[in-house]
């Protein structure tokens, strides 16, 4: 059920903009409105009803376990065939006039070929086709429960993981920044992950200082500061956080540094509102930082939206626009990025709501020194 109803909302959409019909291409999108999980697969939605799902013949007895009630086109070219089949009068259903594409994923020779199949297949007046944009990635920043309980179950492998090695003593000087990683994913994995969310981050000392650090074979040494940004897949939905901590003693430019990002780090999940204009939200963070003389070092946006994909709709940042809405969900990660010494950021997944944002990751946010 939840499918068809995400297949209606799109449906409406499709109405208000006058479309007959809409080839759903992209594969997380697909998935959004079917539940299919292969690798071929497309959607012909109709704006009356009677949509089709397309693929081909290895995915045949998949498509038939997780997309049962939809009609299924099974053609190698699925693309090219949903699209003849929009044009195709069947049981007395006029050919679609008006055909929807998303031309965010479809190529330029992709588009052409389309337009040829559809002149051929049309066999008179050529459909007109009309980009919908990124129609159904808009439908995807509002979250259902099953998509927040997913997230939700996200968040707990990702916090598990990260108590399970601190409890360890794994976080510690002379391990390198690969180790700890590849232990971290390794751990995501056990808790039940499908996978990690994306290539985790671990950076330390000078290292915690670039924004997305690659790990290397950089040792971790007592006194430096350890970021660590990383989430799991569940069910196809991503968890993002990220906590530093220090190794050894805290010096005092360490503690200053961190008590600032976690001040701007609260006032950014403070302005988490159904309403707020994103650009708002940003600025309630990055004002905190800036105050403090630190405006050239927070040089990334504050958040995003985050689900099928880790980053998604809503962009949170100076260049962001649009709103808030219940049931979205973000990452607020403000940081300080000190280059040649050393960073901090704290991020958190979080969905906004009517009355306070639910926090779904949970690890503590006091400076953990180990």
């Amino acid at each position: 059920m939840r499918y068809a109803a995400r297949r209606e909302r799109l449906r409406a959409t499709a109405t208000e903009r006058g479309l007959d019909a809409v080839l759903v291409t992209d594969l997380l999108n697909v998935r959004y409105l079917t539940g299919f999980t292969g690798s071929n697969g497309a959607l012909l939605l109709r704006a009356d009803g009677g949509d089709v799902f397309g693929t081909d013949g290895r995915y045949t007895t998949q498509a038939g376990t997780q997309v049962p009630d939809l009609e299924l086109l099974v053609d190698r070219g699925t693309v090219s065939a949903l699209a003849r089949e929009a044009v195709l009068p069947r049981s007395g259903r006029p050919p679609a006039r008006t055909i929807g594409y998303e031309s965010h994923h479809l190529t330029v020779d992709g588009l052409r070929a389309l337009e040829s199949v559809l002149a051929d297949a049309a066999g008179g007046i050529v459909p007109e086709l009309t980009s919908v944009r990124r129609a159904v990635e808009a439908l995807r920043a509002v979250k259902d429960d099953d998509e927040i309980d997913a997230l939700r179950r996200a968040c707990a492998v990702a916090d598990a993981a990260l108590a399970e090695l601190a409890a360890e003593g794994a976080l510690r000087p002379g391990r390198t920044e690969l180790q700890v990683g590849r232990e971290l994913d390794s751990r995501m994995l056990t808790l039940g992950a499908e996978a990690p969310s994306f290539e985790t981050i671990v950076a330390t000392g000078a290292n915690s200082a670039i924004p997305h650090h690659r790990p290397d074979s950089t040792e971790l040494r007592a006194g430096d500061l350890l970021k660590l940004d990383f989430g799991a897949t569940v069910d196809g939905y991503h968890s993002d956080m990220t906590r530093t901590v220090v190794l050894g003693g805290a010096a005092d430019w360490q503690r200053e540094v961190y008590e600032l990002v976690a001040a701007a780090q609260a006032a950014g999940r403070a302005a988490l509102a159904v309403g707020a204009d994103v650009v708002a939200v940003d600025a309630a963070a990055r004002d905190v930082i800036a105050r403090a003389g630190h405006a050239e070092h927070f040089p990334h946006g504050l958040g995003h939206g985050v689900g099928l994909e880790i980053h998604e709709a809503p962009g949170i940042g100076q260049l962001g626009a649009g709103r808030l809405a219940a049931g979205m969900a973000v990452t607020v990660e403000p940081g300080v990025y000190l280059p040649g010494h050393g960073g901090v950021r704290i991020e958190d997944t979080l969905i906004v709501t009517d009355d306070e944002p639910e926090l779904l990751t949970l690890t503590s946010k006091e400076l953990l020194v180990l």
